[in-house]
């Protein structure tokens, strides 16, 4: 009986801090690449609408990888379509192993999950709708290995 009372209270106290995980979260969505083939002409774009000017928010980049994924890295090119239509180019690199060959990020077993901060303390000068676009930029053409890839914007 006491152990079910001690489950009773401590059931709301869970729920609470799962709900005020992440309240800071402003936009996320992921992209499951299928079969873990990412081929080079095949671009991954999320929209995301910014009604307010005046905060500032913070840009990550989340990769799922498996571990046959060939490389320590990789790179991608960024595109930002800004509400206005103009265009800004990035060339991003994600570390996705160490030196010696040891993956990092999180998960067990065969499939690796990191989150990188590409930008902190960014504030979007236009109302309105923009787009990131990325595209794998490795010099192959099929880049077998990654599984996901998202954008998660913060407050």
């Amino acid at each position: 009986m006491r152990l079910k009372l001690s489950a009773l209270f401590l059931m709301p106290g869970i729920v609470l801090i799962l709900c005020s995980c992440n309240s800071n979260r402003f936009f996320r969505e992921t992209h499951r690449i299928p079969d873990g083939k990412w081929d080079n002409k095949e671009k991954i774009t999320f929209s995301v609408t910014i009604p307010d000017t005046s905060k500032t928010f913070s840009l990550y980049i989340d990769i799922r990888n498996d571990v046959n994924y060939p490389f320590a890295n990789i790179f991608m090119f960024l595109d930002t379509r800004f509400p206005d239509g103009k265009i800004a180019r990035d060339t991003v690199e994600c570390q996705l192993a160490d030196y010696d060959g040891r993956w990092l990020g999180k998960g067990a077993g065969s499939i690796k999950y990191n989150r990188f901060l590409f930008q902190k303390g960014v504030r979007f000068r236009q109302k309105g709708q923009y787009s990131f676009t990325f595209e794998q930029a490795m010099r192959i053409s099929e880049l077998y290995g990654i599984r996901d890839v998202g954008l998660e914007i913060e407050l």
